[in-house]
């Protein structure tokens, strides 16, 4: 498959989602990546469920996170197991992990080691709380860091501390992953080594929190849940109309110009003249709102902000999304035949690049699909390298005996 990383390859230790999210994006870019499971159930995600699909009841949370990759199986508590490890990252461009801080190490293969194997290698490490301080060993799961690092307590409805519906720490932390991958990868062009990435689900949703954070470091206001409003901006959330809910966001005056007489408003009344104004009042301006939208359906107030230029959106169900046209038009929707479910959906990547053709994806792979191919293209790499190896000394023993021989002619000899 070709791609902007193709002919680079992977070595994934990854499993369950940050990880394999991470090498799922370097795999849509066309980086080859082979995905390391442990012999018998695999990664844990492939028993995640329901839902299962299919007689074989394939996990389709493992479905979500997992195409265009191969799969073999190593027991990496064997000799044999971490031979075959070591030699998949002589050939290898990245390896990715994560583990718990510390197991790469006690299954021998600290960071010295992978360097010694495989100068360039860039090593890209996901821990849940990071790898090093006074909490660096504890296991972090997504549901965990969401609590942890803050994202619950500005979810949900006022004094409801809510979970995001998705694993957004995991994810969060494989963009980061992705985007230190790439930095490492162009480094090594110029320097011709490797090094080592580590980010965290901790780390990733701090480096999130944006606003929220600097309300804290800044301002010294520690925030709290507004439900589907803005705790700067009015208005700017959820809001009843006749038939259902729409989402409205004005998030300045010129929208708020606009947006105004749609609802009957004065731009200029001065309970709401200003931002400021709008936020402190926001119960207030929301009834006033609420009180002319009911006299309408959604679509129709949809038309008229769509007309007006400000904002706005309906709530779709997640059946709601990949059926709509706007998403499959964006190639966020693929198909791809699996080998047991046949041709399937997959929710597609999110980066397109102009002038490039539409590219294949293949199926999450089977546990072990691709191991016997895996192995003979390591054979391969290894032969040639040999081949290459006696090459280069036939080539220097011609060229000493060529030298040797000019100097006996110099000499008279």
């Amino acid at each position: 498959m070709p791609g902007p990383l193709e002919g680079v390859v992977i070595v994934d230790l990854s499993r369950v989602v940050a990880g394999p999210q991470a090498t799922m994006t370097l795999a849509d870019l066309g980086a080859r990546v082979i995905k390391v499971e442990r012999p018998g159930d695999g990664d844990e995600t492939r028993g995640w469920g329901p839902p299962f699909a299919g007689a074989e009841r394939v996990s389709t949370y493992y479905l979500s996170i997992n195409r265009n990759k191969e799969s073999i199986t190593l027991d990496l508590k064997s000799d044999e197991g971490r031979d075959v490890l070591a030699r998949l990252v002589r050939h290898a461009d990245v390896l990715v992990e994560n583990f718990r801080a510390g197991v790469l190490d006690r299954l021998g293969f600290p960071v010295e080691r992978l360097h010694e194997l495989n100068p360039g290698l860039v090593v890209l490490s996901i821990t849940g709380f990071g790898h090093d301080g006074p909490e660096g060993g504890r296991p972090g799961y997504d549901a965990i860091m969401q609590g942890e690092a803050g994202i619950m307590s500005v979810t949900g409805p006022p004094g409801t501390p809510s979970k995001v519906g998705l694993s957004i720490a995991d994810i969060l932390a494989a963009g980061n992953g992705v985007a230190g991958v790439l930095a490492a990868l162009y480094e090594r062009s110029r320097t011709g080594r490797g090094t080592v990435v580590r980010t965290s689900l901790l780390a990733s949703v701090v480096g999130a929190h944006m606003f929220q954070g600097t309300r804290w470091t800044v301002a010294r206001e520690v925030p709290e849940s507004v439900g589907n409003d803005h705790p700067s901006i009015a208005p700017y959330g959820t809001f009843r109309c006749k038939d259902g809910q729409l989402q409205i966001g004005v998030a300045n005056q010129n929208l708020w110009r606009r947006f105004a007489p749609i609802v009957g408003l004065d731009p200029d009344d001065s309970r709401y003249a200003t931002i400021p104004d709008r936020a402190a009042r926001r119960a207030e301006l929301t009834a006033d709102i609420e009180r002319v939208l009911a006299g309408d359906t959604r679509d129709a107030w949809l038309g008229r902000l769509g007309e007006a230029g400000v904002p706005a959106g309906t709530i779709r169900s997640i059946d709601e999304v990949y059926e709509w046209e706007q998403t499959r038009s964006q190639g966020l929707v693929i198909e791809v035949d699996h080998p047991q479910l046949g041709p399937i959906e997959l929710p597609g990547p999110p980066l397109r690049f102009d002038g490039a053709p539409p590219r294949g994806h293949t199926a999450p792979p089977l546990l072990g699909e691709h191991t016997e191919a895996v192995m003979a293209w390591l054979q391969e790499r290894e032969r040639a390298e040999s081949d290459r190896a006696e090459s280069d000394c036939a080539g220097r023993d011609r060229a000493d005996r060529e030298h040797a021989g000019r100097e006996r002619e110099v000499r008279g000899e």
